[in-house]
């Protein structure tokens, strides 16, 4: 195959997942023009059209969804091998893309993405904060953060960080007008913050388990949310009650501006994990990165 072959594929490939000309144009740093002539030229070669173009909008034929099907994952290896032997240079380099929860990337992610890009100034990170469970493999990330229990079996998951608890907490003016829950069940004469799951879009439910009875509370309320810190700014102003992370709200709870309830109903589960495909080839940087988000306790 020669090399204009290679282009053109490459072209197709870049508008069948931009949806746009335009945007493709602009991935692959060529004019629209370029780009429309080399998939033009693709299918002229092929005697079959890939693409549907209207004045609006595009779309795949049946032949350019097989192409598009077939030849992606070919080029992901021929990208990331040209990335793994780019990376045998004598400094680590490249781009390391990682999705992960506002939370996850405050707490455990930062803190070592510091120390990691001074340590390694030829590597540079994209850190894209999305409270949904993203796609990795289909949005191209190299990497995803979440709590162990949310990671896919297919997925190759490293430790880094301790286990995590939630709470329930509520501020001191909350509980003198509402008093104190002894059990979930109580939660039903609450007001509570509820918490808008991004993917899937539905209400989460409070979970609690002790001594092997395990509880769901959907509560009741007020306001409905989809961020920790607003979650925490409407318990500190006395409007509800919120459902969180221990640790995010154990100065709060120290220094008397909130209460925390239910604790023995708040048992410890698995931390955050990184997480990637066993299939993909990594470079150097990436392993790199790996080992220092380890967790070592």
């Amino acid at each position: 195959m020669r090399h204009g072959d290679f282009s053109e594929l490459a072209a197709f490939i870049a508008v069948a997942e931009a949806g746009s000309f335009t945007r493709a144009a602009a991935k692959l740093g060529l004019s629209q023009s370029a780009v429309s002539c080399s998939v033009r030229m693709l299918e002229q070669k092929l005697g079959v059209r890939l693409i549907s173009r209207t004045t609006r909008s595009l779309s795949l034929t049946d032949a350019g969804q097989r192409m598009l099907r077939n030849l992606r994952p070919s080029f992901e290896n021929i990208e990331s091998e040209i990335a793994a032997i780019s990376a045998l240079r004598d400094k680590p380099t490249g781009t390391i893309r990682v999705t992960t929860f506002r939370y996850a990337a405050t707490s455990v992610l930062w803190p070592v993405v510091t120390k990691f890009l001074a340590e390694y100034p030829d590597i540079e990170m994209e850190i894209i904060v999305d409270e949904g469970l993203t796609d990795i493999v289909a949005d191209r990330f190299d990497a995803g953060i979440r709590v162990g229990e949310q990671v896919q079996k297919d997925m190759i998951a490293v430790r880094i960080g301790p286990d995590l608890r939630m709470a329930v907490v509520g501020s001191p003016s909350y509980f003198a007008k509402r008093g104190v829950p002894q059990t979930p069940r109580d939660l039903g004469n609450h007001l509570g913050v509820s918490y808008r799951q991004t993917t899937g879009g539905g209400l989460y439910a409070w979970e609690f388990d002790r001594d092997g009875e395990e509880l769901q509370v959907g509560m009741n309320g007020p306001l409905i949310m989809n961020d920790g810190l607003m979650l925490e700014a409407a318990a500190l102003d006395g409007i509800a009650l919120a459902y969180t992370f221990e640790s995010q709200v154990a100065q709060y709870v120290e220094d008397g501006r909130l209460i925390r309830v239910l604790e023995d109903w708040c048992p410890p589960f698995s931390g955050y994990h990184l997480y990637y495909p066993s299939r993909r080839q990594h470079t150097a940087a990436f392993a790199l990165f790996v080992e220092a988000l380890r967790y070592r306790s």
